[in-house]
């Protein structure tokens, strides 16, 4: 039956995609708004569906919600300057030449969503996708099924299935998507599915934008501001309990700052989840399910059996699949947790003594989604970007790069293809199509 509706739906998308591509920065401009608008009115829905997925605590606006709605609000703003032609200066010196690229929509796009962030990792590039002129299928995660059923009712609210629809179900669901040759394939997610769905896109030469992640280093220096570094550390492991693309794995401080560095994130994850003095899951959220949390829980016990240390936190409850934000020091090389993403409310600290050597720890552990570097020193900040790599980098406040919105956001290689936000999302879901066009003069008689 799952097939059947795809087919179905996969037709009257693409019968409808001249409808869409020729559409005005006026029609798009409309169908962001009827999105927007429904979404201010989602988000105790939302709050309601993460808490029953994953325990997040509930507000009256989710973060996850409201940039939907300021992406949404960009887009309206944005989008004439962003489907204006972009005039490019001919080599040829003729004056009755003139070129520029001219915006496209791709077509037909499927968007994959995350189970981390099920709401606003689908929702922020569908955006993207319809201010560039696409209609879109999107597939949320099935293992957060209560904010994959909020998603298909405010989709249904507001498109007909002809210009969006969604499709909820397991991963046989997403397979059977992948086998229809989409114009594009936006997918959100871990490197080892990544792989498999840029392999489905290759079969049918769909072109794909895939945001995955990586060990995220974050690198303090002697100048740097320490009361501000545990606290941007300490939130990438306390938000969303860690399970976060954008979540440091690791941090790498001097040697004589260790201890303090470790003794001031404590007390910011103490203010941030603790109530009195005992940890309270409650304020973090928990797992997704059994598997992560015995992954993670795994991660510490290895470690811990190779020598290192647990410097603060460490208790977790499997009924519960919770776990105290835990920091580990004297952590082997070997260590399972420094092979793979940690995806989890824990991380590492490893002291350095020179510039130098902190650079070739990271340069080991291959190409990240994100870096953060605390320092105070230009020349340092200079340093470290020239002798790193990553998606994007912030300095002296964590994941600023995704926040602000305005830089594209992705990764490089094993932590993504492409990148998107702003105006980047736009063309990620664009064909830049070259145009080339010489003035035609009468014949002389």
């Amino acid at each position: 039956m799952a097939n059947v509706e795809i087919d179905r739906v996969f037709a009257l998308q693409q019968a409808n995609i001249w409808k869409m591509k020729t559409s005005s920065a006026e029609e798009r401009r409309a169908r962001i708004i009827r999105l927007r608008d429904r979404l201010l009115q989602a988000g105790e829905e939302v709050a309601d569906a993460l808490f029953r997925d994953m325990g997040r605590p509930k507000v009256a606006m989710p973060f996850d919600v409201q940039n939907c709605i300021d992406t949404a609000n960009e887009a309206i703003e944005k989008l004439d300057d962003w489907m204006a032609p972009t005039p490019v200066q001919p080599n040829i010196k003729d004056p009755s030449v003139k070129a520029y690229v001219h915006y496209e929509a791709r077509g037909v796009v499927l968007i994959l969503g995350p189970w981390n962030f099920p709401f606003h990792l689908c929702v922020e590039p569908l955006i993207s996708a319809l201010a560039a002129g696409n209609s879109a299928v999107i597939k949320p995660a099935s293992m957060a099924p209560a904010t994959s059923a909020v998603l298909s009712t405010i989709i249904k609210d507001v498109f007909d299935e002809s210009e969006v629809a969604v499709f909820e179900g397991s991963s046989e669901v997403a397979n059977a998507l992948l086998e229809k040759p989409f114009d594009h394939v936006f997918f959100t997610g871990s490197p080892k599915v990544g792989k498999i769905v840029m392999a489905a896109a290759a079969k049918n030469l769909t072109s794909v934008t895939l945001e995955l992640g990586g060990k995220n280093p974050a690198i303090i220096d002697r100048t740097a501001d320490l009361d501000a570094a545990a606290a941007a550390v300490a939130t990438s492991r306390t938000m969303n309990n860690g399970q976060t693309c954008l979540s440091i794995d690791y941090v790498l401080v001097p040697e004589e700052l260790k201890a303090p560095f470790i003794e001031k994130m404590a007390a910011v994850i103490k203010e941030q989840t603790y109530t009195g003095a005992k940890f309270n899951s409650a304020r973090t959220g928990r797992f997704i399910d059994v598997r992560n949390f015995e992954r993670v829980r795994g991660y510490i016990d290895d470690a811990v059996e190779r020598g290192a240390t647990v410097a603060f936190g460490g208790s977790s409850s499997p009924n519960e699949l919770t776990m105290e934000p835990t920091i580990l020091t004297d952590v082997p090389s070997d260590a399972d947790i420094m092979q793979d993403e940690i995806f989890g409310p824990v991380t590492v600290v490893m002291p350095y003594a020179t510039a130098d050597e902190a650079f070739a720890t990271i340069q080991r552990h291959g190409k990240p989604l994100g870096s953060l570097v605390f320092s105070k020193d230009e020349s340092f900040i200079q340093a470290f970007i020239q002798h790193t790599t990553s998606g994007g980098v912030s300095v002296n406040q964590w994941a600023g790069h995704y926040f602000d919105g305005s830089l594209p956001f992705g990764g490089v290689n094993g932590s993504g293809i492409g990148a998107y936000h702003s105006i980047y999302g736009f063309k990620a879901f664009s064909h830049e199509r070259a145009i080339w066009q010489r003035d035609v003069y009468p014949l002389a008689a």
